[in-house]
């Protein structure tokens, strides 16, 4: 039985180019959200006791997805439902910012997210962040 090479375009291997530019805006996401954490860090060292357990939440959810998307850029086609975890996550976030109206912290928060809903949909797309659910081959595509 020989191997036939994928033609369709579900199947195929990204290109070099829009791998590594995939991967650079994963990678470009887990530096944001680094910035973010490290800004969390400090906004949880100055909170009240009023506002220390949210502060202290926020600040973990930060250091989660930037090593979620870190990992993506690192290992884009091997790691099934991450990239789909993180965009439901991050378009949960966008969604609930818009409803929720006038409350200070959910526009700037909302409009951030939907930024990085956006960048990580192009890196899925140009990474081909769904063959990460092809069955493990001898030789996966990193």
């Amino acid at each position: 039985m020989t191997a036939t090479p994928a033609h369709r375009i579900d199947i195929a291997a990204p290109t070099h180019r829009a791998d590594l530019v995939g991967r650079g805006l994963a990678a470009l996401a887990a530096l944001a959200t680094g910035v973010a954490f490290v800004n969390g860090v400090l906004l949880t060292i100055n909170a009240g006791d009023d506002r220390l357990f949210i502060e202290g939440w926020r600040v973990s959810s930060f250091g989660i997805f930037a090593a979620l998307f870190a990992l993506l850029a690192l290992r884009p086609r091997q790691a099934a439902g991450v990239w789909e975890v993180v965009l439901a996550g991050k378009a949960a976030l966008v969604v609930f910012g818009a409803l929720i109206g006038d409350v200070p912290e959910a526009r700037l928060s909302a409009v951030i997210d939907f930024g990085l809903v956006t960048v990580v949909a192009a890196a899925y797309v140009l990474c081909r962040g769904w063959l990460a659910w092809r069955p493990a081959t001898t030789h996966p595509a990193r």
